[in-house]
């Protein structure tokens, strides 16, 4: 079959929109027809060089859409389901998987940083020649192929285009706080970085039941966004202050969960430094893979607990149905996440918005027709 899909051909390039072709099914495909795709800052990475990827790749980790096709072995989803796209499909057996990590699953870190499926090839080519899939997802298309683990149903109450955003921003987020850290009720928190990650680590730590959440940026907009999120408190990340304001609001120790969601050597050195003797901290923003960020070595004693978290140590298959019923019960925000909608032939506006900071997340409606039940 032909589809068109936004491909990136090398570093540094404009994304190109082009008809590729889809090879037929393997046992354990799952063909979805994509509703929305969000942008995200990892595809972003890809685009300016700073993560290495195989080319040509189609982006997009962030997706949901419906399911049109399965392979013979498929028995977690059928035609017609309505899916997110999960980007940590895992095979449930190997070392990692059994030990009850699948953020590590063997197969797909060997696989996906080759641009390949879970078996090791592609599906998708461009006049003859092979096309990369993006984390075994690449969702800016109108269709792509993922592996049945990656292909996780949900209610059809639930519009795709805010479907889609769980897949990636919202997963890490709340995972961080409810998964990762396991928040404890009437506990303090701070998130330093309150764009799209940042808001939903707030919104993990509100459902956790935390007592006093603060948000702390240097964005008077996202501080305004962090009270809607959950924060009951805001501070300005600029003002030289954090520190003893944190310590103010915290009598004098520290919080007890530090998470850095901004992905700066400044605040990844500050997550540690707000922190309470025998608190933890959680790092959820990168820099770049090669640089060296140093810390003061007396911010890393009194038995902190310091844990890097890709995806909010999520179980896709529970997690995105739970996160799902959470927004559907008025629990959780994600329309105020979404603040651009745009078709897919603006998909290299839209990412240039997104390197100058702008708004929370870009999504791109692929099929109008199939973001309602």
């Amino acid at each position: 079959m032909k589809f068109d899909a936004a491909v990136l051909h090398a570093p540094g390039t404009p994304l190109r929109v082009e008809t590729l072709d889809m090879a037929p099914l393997g046992s354990d495909d799952v063909l979805v027809r994509l509703a929305a795709s969000g942008l995200c800052h990892t595809d972003l990475e890809v685009i300016q060089g700073s993560l290495v990827y195989p080319m040509p790749v189609v982006l997009g980790h962030e997706g949901a859409g419906v399911v049109e096709a399965v392979g013979s072995g498929v028995t977690r989803v059928k035609p017609g389901d309505h899916v997110i796209c999960s980007w940590n499909p895992h095979c449930g057996h190997c070392y990692y998987c059994e030990h009850g990590m699948p953020i590590l699953c063997e197969p797909y870190t060997r696989h996906q940083p080759r641009g390949h499926l879970m078996d090791g090839t592609t599906r998708m080519s461009l006049d003859g020649m092979p096309v990369h899939h993006y984390f075994t997802t690449s969702t800016h298309a109108q269709y792509t192929v993922v592996p049945q683990a990656g292909a996780v149903p949900v209610s059809r109450d639930i519009p795709l285009d805010r479907a889609s955003i769980i897949g990636c921003g919202v997963m890490t987020g709340i995972g961080a706080a409810v998964r990762k850290a396991r928040v404890a009720a009437g506990s303090s928190v701070a998130v330093i970085g309150c764009g799209a990650v940042g808001l939903n680590v707030l919104q993990g730590a509100r459902l956790a039941g935390a007592a006093r959440i603060v948000g702390v940026d240097l964005d008077p907009r996202r501080r305004e966004r962090a009270l809607a999120f959950g924060a009951t408190d805001v501070i300005d990340g600029g003002d030289g202050g954090v520190l003893d304001a944190i310590r103010g609001l915290t009598g004098g120790r520290g919080v007890d969960y530090a998470f850095e969601a901004a992905g700066t050597q400044a605040s990844l050195r500050l997550s540690v430094e707000v922190a309470r003797p025998g608190g933890d901290v959680v790092w959820l923003g990168k820099v770049d893979v090669e640089r060296e960020v140093s810390f003061r070595w007396g911010s890393l004693m009194g038995e902190k607990r310091i844990v890097r978290s890709s995806y909010g140590d999520a179980h896709p298959s529970h997690d995105f149905p739970w996160i799902v019923d959470q927004y559907l019960e008025g629990r959780i925000l994600l329309d105020p996440l979404i603040t651009a909608r745009i078709d897919l032939d603006a998909i290299n506006q839209g990412f240039d918005a997104l390197a100058r900071g702008e708004g929370l997340r870009t999504v791109i409606v692929l099929d109008p027709g199939l973001l309602r039940p």
